[in-house]
């Protein structure tokens, strides 16, 4: 396109902003431009300053300035609480117990001030009897004539905000150590340029004209249109992307993981965030000193602190199961069962608390049940970790229910997943047996997704079942991290709205 066909398509606005930084010798401000009236408003010249810089007729230079300014000007007047102490111990004669340095300086400032004494060297805290005295240190006397650093530059902010290279870097680094003290504030120097080429469209002959945009009823009903000059539409032009409304990939996925389910003849169920350790741990035969039990792990609640059993047929087969085996056959874990530590409220750890507590109400073959919810756990935030995050948990109920079967069912469903490359590893688990874990290959190596078995005995015999149950949890996220080649857990929650934008709906 030449010059003449490119000076065509512009925009009223980019003809009043070429003119103007013409008239002000090929480069300006925006300040400097709102301040000849050549506009009233920054984002109009920036608007068409970010339009031309596209056409390669303007340059757009910007820099930034650190500045640093007084959050609050009574902080001066009223001098720092390091400087009214040393005044009250000079007053005082040069010491002072903690209790006269508290009527000294009410409001707790008395705190603050021996905090800052003794890291500038003021004063020195000694112990005479049973109280605690602060006496002046050599340092501190001298300091009653003469200001320190961060007081310089606190009276320098008084007559405005003082530029990041003039400030001293320590004494800066004290003040923010001081809450609502001094603030930073950015300054941007925007710089408007024109071009070669965007002189010579200037010199070409340029008109600031009015010209019609937008073609309406009004236009050419009144026949306006027949004089009118109209803005030729530049279809080389660059124009924003426009991004369809969806969901986000989150919940894509989990419609994706229940409409699979329920493809399979699985019902979804799901129950309360808030469980007693007896349904979330006791009845799933765990095993009350387990290490998941601990404070570090788990989610303990102050309100309620406990959650009653009602039902007492059932504390007692679980407490039986616990002590002794009961009549499963098993030994159990020994020791003497807690009923108060099975009623310890907490935010589940794992949904197979909802497995469980299904399986109580049904228990009865056949049985397809699955849920995908919310688990909580004390685990640090990091790339892999998060304290509160999803699960995929199933169980099946059938009279011919094996290994075999539980194996099928998850190959099955990671496959329509898109996970061809799955294999199968032994596993423990407190509340099944035999415990597998499943991996899927993908990118090159081995990634862990969860882990399956059969209900124990222990578990399954105070609800009367007597046909194998099989088992899974899974993880969502990492099944989310793994269809979209995502390193850390974390980006599934930030929702950058650039990357959610460029995300696939299929």
């Amino acid at each position: 396109m030449n010059i003449s066909e490119t000076v065509e398509g512009l925009s009223r606005n980019e003809r009043r902003l070429m003119l103007a930084l013409h008239a002000a010798g090929g480069c300006s401000t925006p300040e400097e431009l709102i301040a000849a009236k050549s506009f009233d408003l920054e984002v109009e010249i920036m608007g068409s300053a970010s339009w031309l810089a596209s056409k390669g007729l303007a340059e757009i230079k910007e820099s930034t300035s650190r500045f640093y300014e007084l959050a609050d000007a009574g902080v001066v007047s009223a001098g720092l609480p390091e400087r009214r102490a040393i005044r009250a111990l000079d007053a005082a004669g040069g010491s002072m117990s903690l209790k006269d340095l508290s009527e000294a300086l009410p409001g707790g400032d008395d705190k603050i001030a021996i905090g800052w004494l003794k890291r500038k060297g003021l004063a020195d805290m000694v112990k005479e009897g049973d109280s605690r005295v602060l006496i002046l240190t050599d340092k501190g006397r001298k300091a009653l004539e003469e200001r320190t650093p961060d007081e310089e530059l606190l009276e320098r902010m008084l007559s405005g905000p003082v530029p990041e290279e003039e400030a001293d870097a320590s004494a800066i680094k004290d003040l923010k150590g001081r809450q609502g003290m001094v603030q930073d504030r950015i300054v941007t120097d925007r710089r408007i340029t024109l071009t070669p080429e965007g002189t010579q469209a200037v010199l070409s002959g340029m008109e600031l004209k009015e010209e019609i945009t937008d073609i309406t009823d009004r236009i050419i009903q009144s026949g306006r249109w027949k004089d009118a000059e109209f803005r030729k539409y530049d279809v080389q032009t660059f124009a924003p992307a426009v991004s369809p409304a969806k969901k986000h990939p989150l919940t894509r996925l989990g419609a994706e993981v229940r409409r699979l389910f329920t493809d399979m003849g699985f019902t979804e169920f799901d129950g309360e965030y808030v469980q007693p350790a007896f349904w979330n741990l006791d009845v799933l035969f765990t095993p009350q000193d387990h290490p998941a039990r601990d404070l570090q792990d788990t989610f303990y609640l102050e309100s309620p602190s406990s959650i009653r059993i009602k039902d007492e047929g059932l504390v007692d087969a679980v407490r039986r199961i616990h002590e002794d085996g009961g009549d499963t056959g098993s030994t159990g874990w020994g020791g003497v069962w807690s009923r108060e530590r099975a009623e310890a409220a907490l935010l589940r750890t794992h949904t197979t608390v909802n497995s469980i507590r299904y399986v109580s109400e049904h228990p009865d073959p056949p049985v397809k049940m699955f849920s995908l919810s919310r688990i909580f756990r004390k685990e640090s935030i990091d790339s892999t970790h998060l304290p509160e995050f999803t699960q995929i948990e199933g169980i099946i109920i059938d009279e011919n229910g094996n290994f075999d079967m539980l194996v099928s069912v998850i190959r099955e469903f990671y496959s329509r997943m898109g996970f061809d490359q799955i294999r199968i590893r032994p596993a423990y688990f407190p509340y099944t047996e035999p415990s597998l874990e499943l991996e899927v290959f993908f990118n090159g190596k081995w990634m862990e997704l969860g882990g399956a078995g059969i209900f124990r005995p222990e578990v399954v015999a105070p609800f009367g079942v007597k046909h194998p149950v099989l088992a899974w949890g899974f993880g969502f996220e990492r099944l989310a991290m793994l269809k979209w080649n995502i390193t850390d857990i974390r980006d599934l929650y930030i929702s950058d709205l650039d990357d959610l934008k460029r995300i696939k709906v299929l």
